[in-house]
């Protein structure tokens, strides 16, 4: 059967995955947002359900203050006797910790700290023991791919930290993974950072600890050197079996608006690239080593567009998310409406504003909701970071309610067009392109056009931050914002 690549749109950066009772699961990057670790299964590697999040409670992290960008990086997950595992970084408290569960669906330990420095931190089991990598310097003060053997019960080290490899000579040595297949023990690692130099590399050795020998050609899967091409920015991968006994990476990638416009603001996606080992035990991947936008492998399945998104479903906040720890006072989440309360923290700062995001799948679409407002300002916003969003707003003072675009550009706000409203109430649209955003307010007027604003300037190339366009509903001011009527509809190419 063929696949389109990505199988996962949107931001999910850093995808890791594992294998636990005939499904896959896979966990990803959630920076300053929160619930942390957005959480899926996969019968068939292609199509992704999201099952929930890991980190849901605000004891398992800290994201007070967190700027776009901070928070938590790069998850890995493993399985072991009944138990998952989720490893991962909070590179602005530079606390490497994992959570447990023995219910994937239920909700996951306390985090168990480990005393090793890096980020993109890494689990291997072998024989009863458990060891833990990550990107850091030793206790020599060797830099590297850095491991150490810990107790898998406390997470106190037990050996002392090595490096056990340096990688290919490319800059930013990330996201080490360890694999035992057939004779070799198999690592994993991107370099070249998560741009257009991104690339997956990685190396091989009879031990574990070691000396772990480069592979001849690497890397073994990047795009940096293919143009044209829309796909850019593959690295950051994990190495599966399919059910039918083919290996796949699965790594991070992203598209560019257009293909000779080098801009991206969905984020880093999630790309599936099958792996070929040959007779010398040396690995390669892709089509000549570069991910390409379809494949063909076993199994009987057929590739799910994108859901239209409503109020409809009893659980349809399941995939939206706060900006860090949010007030839940704040938020009356029901069947068919949304009601959020105000405070004076706006989209502007590193707190945490009544917002409430999903993330943005593809470059075409419309995103529309019904907004009633009693004061102050509620709307719809594309929001990539503190100093990058554009509104589409109601804004109500006494009597008087106005509907308005505006644009957030590096800090400098545009009011583009503001227009008086008879009621309280309006049908605010975004409409989707992949270069503009378009904004729009329907009355009893009609359909009225409020503005336009680039998705370049909320893309990782302009604005700073590298997560992705989240498409959100907000409210500012001491008021109550009722949302009724949503729809996220994709055009897919």
């Amino acid at each position: 059967m063929r696949y389109y690549n990505p199988v996962l749109k949107g931001f999910y950066p850093d995808p890791s995955v594992c294998c636990a009772n005939g499904s896959y699961y896979m966990v990803c990057s959630s920076f300053q947002y929160f619930p942390g670790v957005p959480l899926f299964e996969s019968r068939d590697l292609v199509n992704w359900s999201q099952i929930g999040h890991v980190l849901t409670r605000p004891s398992q992290v800290s994201l007070e203050q967190v700027p776009a960008s901070g928070g938590i990086f790069a998850p890995t997950i493993r399985y072991l006797a009944g138990r998952f595992y989720m490893v991962t970084t909070n590179a602005t408290t530079g606390e490497n910790f994992y959570v447990y569960t023995d219910d994937i669906r239920g909700e996951w330990s306390d985090p168990v700290t480990v005393n090793q420095d890096g980020i993109d931190p890494s689990l291997f089991f072998e024989a009863g023991r458990a060891y833990f990598m990550s990107n850091g310097t030793d206790d020599a003060g060797v830099s590297g791919v850095v491991q150490c053997e810990i107790d898998l019960a406390t997470g106190k080290k037990l050996s002392p930290s090595v490096c056990i490899w340096q990688g290919s000579g490319g800059r930013f040595l990330e996201s080490p993974h360890l694999y035992r297949i057939g004779d070799w023990y198999y690592l994993t690692a991107a370099e070249g950072g998560t741009e257009y130099g991104h690339m997956i590399t990685y190396a091989r050795s009879a031990s574990l600890w070691g000396p772990f020998t480069g592979y001849p050609r690497n890397p073994v899967l990047t795009n940096r050197d293919k143009a044209p091409c829309i796909i850019q920015g593959i690295g950051h991968g994990d190495l599966v079996q399919d059910p039918h006994g083919a290996w796949h990476i699965l790594s991070l990638g992203f598209r560019q608006q257009e293909l000779w416009m080098a801009f991206h603001h969905l984020g880093r996606e999630v790309f599936l690239t099958p792996v070929t080992f040959g007779a010398d035990g040396w690995f390669t991947a892709g089509s000549d080593g570069t991910t390409a936008e379809c494949y063909d492998m076993d199994g009987d399945f057929t590739q799910k567009p994108l859901p239209a998104r409503s109020f409809a479903h009893r659980d349809w906040y399941r995939e939206w998310c706060f900006l860090r720890h949010p007030r839940q006072e704040c938020y009356t989440l029901s069947q068919g409406s949304a009601l959020l309360h105000g405070t004076a923290v706006t989209l502007d700062e590193p707190g945490s504003p009544t917002f409430l995001g999903l993330r943005q799948q593809e470059f075409r679409g419309t995103f529309r909701c019904r907004v009633e407002l009693d004061q102050g300002e509620a709307g719809l916003t594309c929001y990539m970071s503190e100093q990058e969003h554009y509104e589409v707003a109601l804004c109500r003072s006494g009597a008087e309610c106005t509907a308005l675009c505006r644009l957030n550009i590096g800090g400098v706000h545009q009011v583009v067009k503001e227009i008086p409203l008879s009621g309280s109430s309006a049908l605010l649209v975004i409409r989707m392109e992949p270069t503009q955003y378009h904004f729009y307010a329907v009355t009893e007027a009609g359909e009225q056009y409020l503005g336009t604003g680039q998705s370049k300037y909320l893309s990782s190339e302009i604005s700073s931050p590298f997560t992705g366009v989240m498409l959100g509903l907000y409210a500012v001011g001491e008021n109550t914002a009722r949302f009724t009527e949503l729809s996220c509809v994709y055009k897919e190419d």
